[in-house]
């Protein structure tokens, strides 16, 4: 596809509602955040549009949780792609910028040359929620099932949360004259409004492998308005979702004019990484001498890789673990 380069509404998810549907949702726009995941490494194309597709679903349910610190979403699979993890950091404060960062972990002696949801196999799609010091981490599972990541997330929110919700997605490389290739990603999340447990009134499941689906949770007017809403939201091309020439806000009149749309403020986003030396240390806090022993280098040094942001740490042995000396000025971080 062939668009123009970065633009005022890239790297951002505007909030909105259906007033006459009683349907909550987000657009998301996603241009130097993509490439700022994917160019910590070099993935082979259906791993990179996975992780794509990833990164776009954490920003657009990250920003529908009244979050204080961190949302992850993990596939974990026995097909050649055996993990996509991502992470979604809340703003410290109002009005700066979400922080997203994701990896891939894969065997490349598996990858195919089939469709990039194909290198995905058995295994689930999860959802973890830490709010930080003294909270209760939430993991919600649920199987990988319905031929996409998007589907797979649909699934959880309906199975784990009971929460119809709908993904339209597009992503992909984008070029134009004189701007370098590079990605692109756009989407809109819809979600019913939270009921009072709407599946105890009908019971029936009919996703695949007898998971629920967003139809199974709606009835009566609230299906309708659901119903009406996914029919419009169908007739949304990809170059709407991803490209440049139509706003956000013009997106969302153009597909749900007759459900009074109403918008919020946009929450930026960007990539971002939270690894440190200190974290590294504190994670080898728990490790004896002798464990330490056993980490360090025929150089005499241990040190660790951030498979997020590909950050390179070189500490002292004797600096670190709980029977370590003070750690000195002897580390080094290398962003490669």
């Amino acid at each position: 596809m062939t668009i123009g380069s970065q633009i005022a509404w890239d790297d951002s998810v505007l909030p909105f509602q259906l007033d006459a549907s009683d349907i909550r949702g987000r657009v998301a726009r996603l241009d130097g955040v993509l490439d700022g995941v994917l160019k910590q490494h070099d993935y082979p194309a259906p791993v990179e549009a996975l992780v794509a597709e990833m990164v776009l679903l954490t920003a657009l349910i990250g920003q529908t949780i009244k979050l204080r610190w961190k949302l992850s979403l993990q596939v974990q699979s026995k097909g050649p792609v055996r993990m996509i993890a991502t992470d979604y950091f809340a703003p410290d404060d109002e009005g700066r910028s979400a922080k997203i960062r994701a990896y891939a972990s894969y065997d490349p002696e598996r990858i195919t040359d089939g469709a990039p949801f194909d290198q995905v196999g058995e295994g689930y799609f999860a959802v973890l929620l830490d709010q930080g010091k003294g909270t209760q981490p939430y993991q919600g599972i649920t199987p990988i099932a319905g031929g996409s990541l998007a589907a797979c997330a649909e699934a959880y929110f309906a199975q784990s949360e009971q929460l119809p919700t709908r993904f339209a997605l597009g992503f992909g490389k984008s070029s134009s004259p004189g701007v370098a290739e590079h990605w692109r990603a756009g989407g809109v999340m819809l979600q019913a409004m939270p009921k009072a447990s709407p599946h105890a009134a009908s019971g029936d499941s009919t996703g695949e492998g007898g998971l629920l689906k967003a139809e199974d949770l709606v009835t009566g007017e609230e299906g309708e308005n659901w119903t009406r809403a996914n029919i419009l939201l169908d007739t949304v091309e990809t170059l709407e979702l991803v490209g440049p020439k139509v706003a956000p806000t013009d997106l969302l009149v153009r597909l749900f004019h007759e459900e009074t749309p109403r918008v919020f403020d946009a929450q930026p986003v960007r990539f971002g990484c939270t690894c440190s030396e200190e974290r590294v240390r504190q994670s080898l806090s728990i490790y004896s001498a002798r464990d330490i022993e056993k980490m360090t280098t025929d150089e005499g040094r241990v040190t660790a890789d951030c498979q997020f942001c590909g950050a390179h740490y070189d500490l002292d042995p004797k600096t670190v673990g709980f029977e370590a000396n003070s750690p000195a000025s002897d580390s080094s971080k290398d962003d490669s």
